[in-house]
């Protein structure tokens, strides 16, 4: 495929971040976009609701499906997934981008938060990909994306935060597991990570505040490369935990400079991300 034109994405999260600026880049094609997210009313500290991120899709050139709604709920994922069906007439991608974050040891994380980071990370991308794997099937060029990162057991990353790491990795098995699960139907699933830290909401909040935010990308380099990925013939071009930056380069860009979300920071200065 050279379009997502008329493609239908269902998407959890996208209210703000990178799940937003995944969904303006399918949208500047004439994609649909569904999204299922929380955010109904505006929060205090955060940018955005469901609905404005679905003004802005519409703006940018798509179609828009804001539905309010927790993944953790499966009566809502089954409800979104059955309107998206309805409203546009099928499902071709799945994007897996509502994600908590807490990156407390193991002694200081709530139990609450445990709980919170597997039901949404690792439970939302299950329930989420499952509920509509069976619509995926007659979609033309079917792909599952995850906002995951690659499994490095390294003891650097396994024992940084284990409850995060187990939540994210997760996400990555879940997503590897369908991959194979339902080659045979050709869905590609595949997970996409950073190299550097991306200038979000929970960089801000979770990470570093305004320093982190300075040495980080901006979401659209995530964009680019989701967009990158989503053009793939499914059928060759999945079971893959890819790399954000090695996506983009191996689709003929040299230059990251536009993308650093303080103009005139060399990528050397850029914070690199965890689990790579």
């Amino acid at each position: 495929m050279t379009t997502l034109a008329g493609k239908t994405i269902l998407m959890s999260g996208g209210s703000r971040g990178i799940g937003l600026a995944i969904a303006l880049r399918a949208a500047r094609d004439g994609a649909n976009i569904a999204l299922i997210a929380k955010t109904d009313t505006p929060h205090p500290k955060l940018e955005g609701t469901v609905h404005s991120a679905a003004e802005q899709i519409e703006a940018a050139g798509g179609r828009a499906l804001p539905i309010v709604g927790d993944v953790r709920d499966d009566d809502t994922v089954t409800e979104a997934v059955l309107k998206t069906q309805g409203e546009f007439g099928g499902i071709d991608i799945v994007i897996n981008n509502a994600s908590v974050i807490d990156l407390s040891g193991s002694l200081e994380l709530a139990a609450k938060k445990y709980d919170l980071m597997q039901d949404v990370n690792v439970r939302g991308t299950f329930m989420l990909s499952r509920t509509a794997v069976p619509i995926l099937k007659d979609a033309e060029n079917p792909h599952i994306l995850s906002l995951s990162p690659p499994l490095n057991i390294t003891p650097r990353w396994l024992g940084a935060h284990t409850g995060y790491t187990l939540a994210k990795y997760g996400m990555t098995m879940a997503t590897l597991g369908m991959a194979a699960e339902f080659a045979k139907d050709g869905i590609a699933a595949n997970s996409l990570w950073p190299e550097t830290t991306i200038a979000t909401a929970a960089v801000q909040y979770a990470l570093g505040g305004d320093r982190m935010m300075k040495v980080s990308r901006t979401p659209e380099v995530y964009a680019d490369a989701a967009y990158e990925v989503l053009l793939k013939p499914a059928r060759e071009y999945s079971g893959q935990t890819l790399i954000v930056e090695q996506v983009l380069r191996d689709a003929g860009v040299t230059d990251f400079s536009g993308y650093a979300a303080t103009p005139g920071t060399p990528d050397s200065e850029l914070f690199p991300d965890i689990f790579l």
